[in-house]
């Protein structure tokens, strides 16, 4: 991996006005909404009033653990296959470099480090924690032509949510201890645009898990 270059992202505490552009903090998983985006016009010709839009929103929960120095992440509100999926399980991110060796038992991770972002374009996305446990979530703003240092890592207590808007890159959500479950809910198309940053940069993302 020396060709792979590690670019450390700063670690923020997450609140409504750090979060402005990216999303908010959200109190009740249930009397939260989601925005939905018009499907887009192919030409000049506009989408009718009303319609492109009524897919609604899909819901279930967002389970992520570690096993050893590997996060795992499942997404019960979706089914879909991907490039970096393992049995219907994310590989989320290590709390080592990419390339270290696997280490089977947890040790409370000082450092994530992740290769894989992406963003939903039909919608918005939120995470509750169905338990009051410290997350962290890697962020950044929408644009087809995002940079690596373009993002920065949130950090939640626990006590609250994250409602992100439509079209801001993200990872999920990522656990300190070794097994959180979350809320989810999330535009029902899904549809995905991602980037494995080692293959387009020769980079990727690492943080702090705490300040």
């Amino acid at each position: 991996m020396s060709s792979v270059q590690a670019i450390e992202i700063p670690l923020i505490k997450a609140t409504n006005d750090s979060l402005k552009g990216y999303g908010y903090l959200i109190d009740s998983y249930e009397d939260s909404d989601i925005e939905i985006v018009t499907w887009p016009k192919q030409g000049w010709r506009k989408i009718d009033e009303g319609t492109g839009n009524e897919g609604g929103s899909t819901e279930g929960s967002f389970d992520a653990w570690w096993q050893g120095n590997t996060l795992y992440g499942q997404n019960n509100a979706v089914q879909h296959k991907s490039d970096y999926e393992v049995d219907g399980k994310y590989i989320l991110g290590h709390s080592s470099p990419p390339g270290s060796e696997l280490i089977k038992e947890y040790k409370h991770p000082e450092h994530i480090y992740i290769w894989h972002v992406n963003y939903h374009p039909d919608g918005g996305q939120l995470f509750f924690p169905s338990m009051k446990s410290s997350f962290i979530s890697p962020l950044a703003l929408p644009g087809d032509d995002v940079q690596v240092g373009d993002f920065k890592a949130f950090y939640f207590d626990g006590s609250q949510g994250l409602y992100i808007h439509p079209n801001i890159w993200h990872e999920g959500v990522f656990p300190i201890e070794e097994k959180s479950s979350f809320h989810g809910r999330q535009g029902k198309v899904h549809a995905r645009v991602s980037i494995d940053l080692q293959k387009e940069f020769k980079k990727y993302i690492y943080f702090k898990t705490s300040f």
